[in-house]
C-alpha cells in the first residue's frame, strides 16, 4: 500500500509538471547525460562503502590468516581447460585482487576482504593427515590419509577440475588409492566431478552392506539419507529456471573485475566443466553411525533440512577434527537462495549446529568445511560454531516476532539487524547470505506470499500493471527527469524501481533502461553480498545489451536423467506435459518396469497426470513393458524409439499421443527468459 500511495502522489505532482511542459519533445537520452557505458563509482557510493571501514575491524586478518594457513603448494597461474582446449575455471581471472592496497571504490571494502581470501588457492594442510584443495572450484576437495589411501570428500562440481584437484595431492603427497569417497549434501558442486576420480567400474556393490562394500576392493560412496532423491530433484524438476536464475546469482554472464563480478562469500563461481553423477552404493541414516574405512574413524551426524535437504557433518575422532558440511561456511548463507529453492528451516539449522556442540564440543581441535577455510583451537571452533547457530537462529526468532506484530516480508527486510556483537564477526558477514533475504525467506516459511491485503490477492501481470502506472503518470520523460534527480542525490533503490516499471510497460524505452542500468550497476558496487552484487550488474549488462543467456557457457553433463527413478520420470512427464492440448483425453497407461518389478498406471485426465504404484489397471487403453532407462526416451522427444524398444500393447496411437505432447521445455531457448524486462 506504500508503494502504491507513492506512485499517486508522484503522478500528481508529474501530472502538474508535464501540464506545464512544451510540446515539443526533448532528446531525453541526451539531456539526462545517458549512456551505455559502465560507470565508476559515484560520490554516494564511495560514500557508502567508506563507511565500511569504521563498522568492521579491518585490522582483524584472522580470516585471511585462516584462508592461507597451512599452503602446501599452490601454481603460479590456475587455469583448467577441457579436452576441446576450453577454460573451465580460472583464479588468474581474479589476479587483479592483487593490484591493490585496498578496496577500490566500485567494490563493498567488506566484499573485497572475502574475495582476496577467496583467491588464496592450492593444496592446504588442515591438521597432519588431512588436506583440501581449495579455490580448484566453487567448493573444496578434502582427502583424509588412511593407512594406505585417501578417503575423499566432496568431488567439486566439475571432472576437470576434481581430476587437476587430485593430480595436485598426489604430485605433492604421494599417489594413493581412494578408498572411499563421501558426500556431505546433496548439491552439484559437491558431486559433479566424482568421475574425475573414479571411474563407475571402481564402484562398490550397493547390494552390499558397508563392510562387504569396503571389503571387496571397490570405492563405496557414502552420502547421507535422501541424497539422491534430493540431488536429482533439484537439478530436473525446476532444472530451467533455476540455470537461468543462477546467471544472475553467479555473475555467469559478467566477466570478473573491479566493476565486475567478485567472490560471493563461498567460493569465485561455477566451474564450466563436464558434470558427473555415480550413484551411492551407503546411506548413512543415524546419527551417531560409525564407520571405519582404511583406519580412520568417522562418525557421522545427520542435519536434514538445513543447508540442503540432505546432509551431514562428520567427526575424526583421531584427529579431532569435526567436518562441518556446508552448515557453517565463513559467511551467512541462504535461507532462500537467489536462484530458486525450497526455502530452508534457520531454526533447524541452529539446532544441529548446536547438537554438534554438544556431540563435539568438548573435544574438536579444527572446524572444517566443504567451503572456504578451517579454524583452529577448541575455543574458536566453539565459538565459531554458536557464532553461526545464533544467526540462523537469531533470524529465525526476530522474523517471527516482527510476523506477530504485524509487519509485512518487505517491511521486515527493512528493519532486521544482528545484534551488534554479531555484526562485527568476519565469518558470518552477508558475503552470500543477506538479513534481508533470508528474513523474506522466514517469511515465506510460516506465513507465504500473501500479506493479508486483497490488493495483492489477484494483481495484474507485471506488465499490464506497469502500463496503467505508466498511464497514470502521464509524460514518462518527465517522470525520467525526477527519476535522475533522485539518481544524483543517491536514492538508487527508488530509480531503480521506478523506472523499471517504465521498462515494463515499454521495454523499448531507452532511457528508462540507460537509467535504471546506472541504478543497479551503484547498488551493485556497494553490496556487500557477492550474489546481490551479481544479481544488480547482471541486470545491468542485460538492460544495456539484452538478453545474455544464449551467451553463457554450459556446463556438460546429463547425467543426472540417467538417475530419475520412475516415479522421478513420471513427476517430471506431468511438468512437460501440454496439459491443455490434453485437457479433454482421459487415457490410461499401464508400465511395467522390468528390470526392477515395478508396476505403475498413469492415468491422463482433464491434462492431469495422475500415478499409482504397484497396481495395474484392468481397464488400461494401453499397456508398456521395459527397463527403465528406456523410460528415458519418452522425455527425449524420441517416442519412435521408445515403441521399438519397449513392449507395447494396445492402443499405441494414444500413447504416442501423450508422447508428442510431452514437450512443454523442448524448445533449445527454454530457458533463456527475460528477467529485468517483459
Amino acid at each position: 500500500m506504500k508503494k502504491i500511495l507513492s506512485f499517486i502522489l508522484i503522478s500528481a505532482m508529474l501530472f502538474a509538471l508535464s501540464a506545464c511542459a512544451p510540446e515539443k519533445k526533448t532528446d531525453i537520452i541526451a539531456e539526462l547525460g545517458l549512456n551505455s557505458e559502465t560507470k565508476s563509482a559515484t560520490e554516494h557510493t564511495v560514500k557508502v562503502n567508506s563507511a565500511i571501514f569504521s563498522k568492521l575491524d579491518f585490522e582483524d586478518t584472522s580470516e585471511y590468516e585462516n584462508a592461507t594457513r597451512g599452503l602446501i603448494a599452490a601454481p603460479e597461474v590456475l587455469e583448467l581447460k577441457d579436452a576441446e582446449g576450453n577454460l573451465v575455471w580460472s583464479q588468474k581471472a581474479y589476479s587483479f585482487v592483487d593490484n591493490y592496497e585496498k578496496a577500490p571504490d566500485t567494490v563493498n571494502p567488506s566484499l573485497w576482504e572475502n574475495t582476496k581470501n577467496n583467491h588464496a588457492y592450492g593444496l592446504f594442510e588442515v591438521v597432519e593427515g588431512i588436506y583440501q584443495v581449495r579455490g580448484y572450484d566453487m567448493a573444496n576437495m578434502t582427502v583424509v590419509a588412511g593407512k594406505t589411501g585417501w578417503i575423499l570428500f566432496d568431488p567439486l562440481m566439475s571432472v576437470e577440475c576434481s581430476s587437476a584437484a587430485m593430480q595436485l595431492i598426489n604430485e605433492k603427497l604421494g599417489e594413493r588409492p581412494i578408498k572411499a569417497v563421501v558426500i556431505s549434501h546433496s548439491h552439484v558442486d559437491h558431486y559433479g566431478g566424482i568421475a574425475g576420480v573414479i571411474s563407475k567400474d571402481e564402484v562398490a556393490d550397493a547390494e552390499k552392506p558397508i563392510n562387504e562394500q569396503l571389503a571387496s576392493g571397490k570405492i563405496p560412496i557414502i552420502v547421507p539419507e535422501g541424497f539422491r532423491e534430493h540431488a536429482v530433484a533439484e537439478n530436473i524438476y525446476a532444472g530451467k529456471a533455476m540455470g537461468r536464475r543462477a546467471n544472475y546469482q553467479y555473475g555467469v554472464v559478467l566477466d570478473p573485475g573491479e566493476k565486475g563480478k567478485l567472490s560471493f562469500g563461498i567460493g569465485m563461481g561455477q566451474s564450466t566443466g563436464t558434470g558427473s553423477y555415480l550413484s551411492p552404493t551407503y546411506e548413512i541414516k543415524i546419527t551417531g553411525e560409525t564407520v571405519v574405512i582404511d583406519g580412520i574413524e568417522m562418525e557421522f551426524q545427520l542435519t536434514p533440512g538445513t543447508e540442503a535437504p540432505s546432509e551431514m557433518n562428520t567427526w575424526f575422532p583421531q584427529f579431532k577434527a569435526l567436518w562441518v558440511a556446508e552448515n557453517c561456511t565463513g559467511t551467512l548463507h541462504n535461507l532462500y537462495t537467489l536462484r530458486g529453492a525450497q526455502v530452508r528451516d534457520g531454526a533447524a539449522w541452529a539446532k544441529y549446529i548446536m547438537e554438534a556442540i554438544t556431540l563435539y564440543g568438548n573435544e574438536a581441535e579444527v572446524a572444517f568445511q566443504s567451503h572456504n577455510w578451517p579454524h583452529w583451537g577448541n575455543e574458536t571452533v566453539n565459538r565459531y560454531l554458536t557464532d553461526n547457530a545464533s544467526v540462523y537462529q537469531f533470524i529465525n526468532d526476530q522474523t517471527l516476532t516482527y510476523i506477530n506484530q504485524g509487519y509485512t516480508a518487505d517491511e521486515i527486510s527493512n528493519m532486521i539487524r544482528l545484534p551488534e556483537a554479531l555484526e562485527k564477526v568476519w565469518y558470518t558477514r552477508q558475503y552470500y547470505g543477506t538479513l534481508k533475504h533470508n528474513s523474506q525467506a522466514v517469511y515465506q516459511k510460516y506465513m507465504g506470499w500473501y500479506d493479508a491485503n486483497p490488493v495483492h490477492l489477484d494483481p495484474l501481470e507485471p506488465t499490464e500493471s506497469a502500463k496503467k502506472w505508466v498511464e497514470y503518470l502521464g509524460d514518462t520523460d518527465e517522470v525520467l527527469r525526477k527519476a535522475k534527480e533522485d539518481f544524483d542525490k543517491g536514492e538508487y533503490r527508488w530509480v531503480a524501481e521506478v523506472t523499471n516499471v517504465l521498462v515494463f510497460a515499454d521495454p523499448e524505452n531507452e532511457a528508462a533502461r540507460l537509467l535504471c542500468a546506472d541504478a543497479f550497476e551503484q547498488l551493485g558496487y556497494q553490496s556487500e553480498s557477492g550474489i546481490w552484487r551479481n544479481a544488480y550488474l547482471s541486470a545491468a549488462l542485460e538492460l544495456r545489451e539484452g538478453n545474455q543467456a544464449g551467451k553463457v557457457v554450459q556446463a556438460k553433463g546429463g547425467a543426472m536423467l540417467k538417475e530419475m527413478s520412475p516415479e522421478m520420470i513420471f513427476s517430471y512427464m506431468g511438468i512437460i506435459l501440454d496439459k491443455y492440448a490434453v485437457e479433454k483425453e482421459n487415457i490410461v497407461v499401464n508400465i511395467t518396469v522390468s528390470d526392477l518389478g515395478e508396476q505403475y498406471v498413469l492415468n491422463f485426465r482433464n491434462g492431469v497426470l495422475l500415478v499409482q504404484s504397484g497396481a495395474l489397471s484392468d481397464k488400461a487403453d494401453v499397456s508398456v513393458t521395459c527397463p527403465r532407462l528406456v523410460l528415458l526416451y519418452l522425455l527425449q522427444n524420441k517416442a519412435d524409439d521408445f515403441v521399438k524398444t519397449a513392449k507395447v500393447e494396445g492402443e499405441v496411437e494414444k500413447l504416442l499421443l501423450i508422447a508428442e505432447n510431452l514437450n512443454e521445455l523442448s524448445a533449445a531457448d527454454v530457458g533463456f527468459f527475460n528477467i529485468v524486462e517483459p
